[in-house]
């Protein structure tokens, strides 16, 4: 586990509780990470937002009741860098489900390609379980959340007629939190 996530403490490990705030312009959404589960996916995720990678990525993907995808700067949904400037395995974990609306994993065109594109379920999605690796949940903003699910969308490749973007991110970090 990452120095970053987990530190040591008179003979005790104490977990960080980490979360990030997406400010969108739609409105904000905080997502809590699992940095326990998922150390190399938060470990670039938190790195690229503190680089400031996500600022200006448009949510390229959108689809009414399954998720809404971003994370690409090209802002083609073709591109995506890790922090490693490869791509990444996947970390799968059978505590970690996609059980609710606002999970948040990461995107791949294959096993084991994980790179900076993510995305954020508008519902459960048992089928994306073992598939993508769940490294997150949103637990404040629903209300962006739901404003992202109305956006109209081209049919042919469910991208919004209207671009809308992450303006930037704020890491929350809690190192007292047990």
């Amino acid at each position: 586990m990452s120095s970053a996530i987990a530190r040591r403490n008179q003979g005790c490990t104490r977990t960080w509780k980490m979360s990030v705030t997406l400010h969108t312009d739609v409105g904000d959404l905080k997502i809590e990470l699992f940095c326990d589960a998922c150390p190399k996916a938060c470990e670039n995720f938190l790195a690229l937002c503190a680089s400031d990678y996500y600022s200006g990525c448009v949510f390229i993907r959108n689809i009414k009741g399954f998720i809404v995808q971003t994370g690409d700067p090209t802002n083609t949904g073709k591109n995506g860098q890790s922090i490693w400037g490869q791509k990444f395995d996947d970390e799968f974990k059978e505590t970690v489900k996609h059980t609710d609306r606002g999970m948040v994993s990461m995107a791949n065109n294959g096993p084991n390609a994980n790179a900076s594109q993510f995305f954020i379920t508008y519902a459960a999605q048992p089928n994306l379980d073992l598939k993508y690796t769940l490294f997150g949940r949103v637990i404040d903003g629903f209300d962006a959340l739901d404003e992202l699910e109305k956006l109209p969308v081209n049919p042919k490749n469910y991208r919004p007629h209207v671009d809308k973007k992450i303006n930037g991110v704020t890491i929350h970090a809690n190192p007292l939190a047990t």
